[in-house]
């Protein structure tokens, strides 16, 4: 199932890219998609759970419409802060606990806090991570354990 995954999803990008369909193009994206999927199972063999993580794509369709909105208001907000004379920031290093029981939900969650505008992820560990926060409002959001929450629930399917 996987293989079948990767292939339709390789081609699919591909074709989204390339916007040409002629035959000869086809066959060629055709022929380099089959390879990579060659490669990455028989020689790199990193096509498992991990590798292309096939039970996570119906959560995706419910955490990445949330993530994209969390990364549109926090830009919002660094925004507002950035065009104030003031520059009303108050930078800090708070440590978040993770609730994610694999590294592949740890890494989703930090992956999230980096994205969304004002904290970047700095340390990942079991204990937590470290994150920079650009005001205090920030480090309280992460503090709230919503992004955490969701993150895990997300990695759940694991």
């Amino acid at each position: 199932m996987r293989h079948v995954s990767l292939i339709v999803a390789l081609a699919a990008f591909w074709l989204l890219l390339s916007g040409f369909y002629k035959p000869f193009l086809l066959a060629a994206g055709l022929g380099s998609v089959l390879a990579i999927v060659w490669f990455t199972d028989r020689r790199m063999k990193v096509l498992d759970l991990e590798g292309h993580p096939t039970h996570l794509s119906i959560r995706a369709l419910t955490y990445w419409p949330w993530l994209i909105w969390e990364v549109v208001k926090s830009g919002w907000d660094v925004t507002k802060i950035i065009l104030n004379p003031r520059l009303p920031i108050s930078p800090r290093l708070v440590r978040v606990p993770t609730s994610q029981k694999t590294d592949v939900g740890r890494v989703i969650y930090a992956n999230s806090i980096t994205l969304t505008p004002g904290t970047t992820s700095l340390e990942l560990d079991e204990q937590g991570i470290l994150v920079h926060a650009l005001t205090v409002a920030g480090a309280e959001g992460l503090a709230t354990g919503d992004m955490d929450r969701r993150a895990a629930a997300f990695e759940a399917a694991l």
